[in-house]
């Protein structure tokens, strides 16, 4: 489907190359394009459907968006209320999707919609949902804390009417389809947090080397110094949790625990290194001008987006049989 046909690894090689952009937003975007509104399509698309989005999508002519959160719907996916009822050879979506990046200027959404009244985890399905149809309100590009040069949409649907066929895969397996595209979308948003992490590091230390106070080097001061050490190792943990994780990813392997621990990781470290290293700019970290501060605002959304650090203890605890039963 034009394609070069590499295994994820290449994709989150990619990735970590990406974090050498000097800020979230734009990686993030091509994040949702090729790791997070994608995978579901081309792993479980019909061949017509994937030639339609698919295709343009791989070639940079579609720009794609995922439309799973809601404004009382985030982390947890199985409260969505947006509907599409079947009607002859069409479905009819009502309601409406919050925090949509690239959802202004989206030529297509993987849509999450319930597709019947049954459980919540089984009434569920994806479908191919082309931005121009008429119902789609794009209501507003919401203003963020971080993360500035990314678009985000609240979009409204009333009556929207899209062909059955543009459903992807089998009705009512939406749910578990999403939760295989979170684990790539996961596994991406790690991987660009690693270049960037260490890039904080070495600018902390290059200012703290030259900037003086009570006349000596700021990095002389051990709190300093080991700080950066400790957070340097942090660093390279993560990137050893995310390589595992991507290899038994591609020989087959279900990595939603290994994902969920690197994401829980990358959330928190990322607080961390940004917060500590900003420390020790001092003044000069609460300004716009230097890049620690940038990041201090864009990854913030780590621990939120994707998945909250929260949602990912849950998981783990689920996997490791330790989570209360209701």
């Amino acid at each position: 489907y034009g394609g070069m046909g590499l295994d994820f690894s290449y994709s989150i090689a990619v990735a970590e190359e990406l974090g050498n952009i000097h800020c979230g937003g734009i990686p993030m975007a091509i994040g949702v394009q090729v790791g997070m509104a994608t995978p579901a399509l081309t792993r479980f698309g019909s061949h017509e459907l994937k030639k339609q989005f698919l295709v343009p999508t791989i070639a940079g002519d579609f720009v794609a968006c995922l439309g799973v959160s809601e404004a009382g719907a985030g982390s947890d996916v199985a409260n969505i209320k947006t509907t599409a009822v079947r009607k002859g050879d069409e479905y009819v979506i009502n309601g409406g999707k919050m925090w949509i990046t690239s959802g202004t200027q989206a030529d297509w959404m993987c849509l999450l919609a319930n597709t019947s009244e049954g459980p919540p985890h089984r009434n569920k399905s994806l479908i191919c949902l082309p931005m121009n149809l008429p119902g789609i309100h794009v209501a507003r590009k919401i203003d963020k804390l971080g993360m500035r040069s990314s678009d985000t949409a609240q979009i409204f649907f009333e009556d929207v009417r899209v062909p059955c066929k543009n459903l992807i895969g089998e009705e009512g397996k939406g749910f578990t389809y999403q939760m295989l595209q979170f684990q790539e979308e996961r596994l991406w948003g790690v991987a660009t947090a690693l270049t960037p992490l260490e890039a904080i590091i070495q600018e902390t230390i290059d200012y703290t080397r030259q900037r003086e106070v009570f006349g000596q080097p700021v990095l002389h001061n051990q709190t300093v110094h080991f700080r950066l050490a400790e957070l340097a190792t942090e660093v390279e943990l993560l990137r050893s949790l995310l390589h595992r994780a991507v290899a038994l990813y591609v020989e087959g392997n279900d990595v939603t625990k290994f994902a969920s621990m690197a994401k829980l990781k990358a959330g928190r470290l990322t607080r961390e290194v940004t917060d500590s290293c900003l420390q020790f700019w001092g003044g000069m970290g609460f300004t716009s001008e230097v890049l620690v501060s940038r990041f201090y605002r864009d990854f913030r959304l780590m621990s939120i987006g994707g998945g909250t650090d929260e949602t990912m203890l849950s998981i783990i605890c689920k996997y490791m049989e330790i989570l209360p039963r209701k």
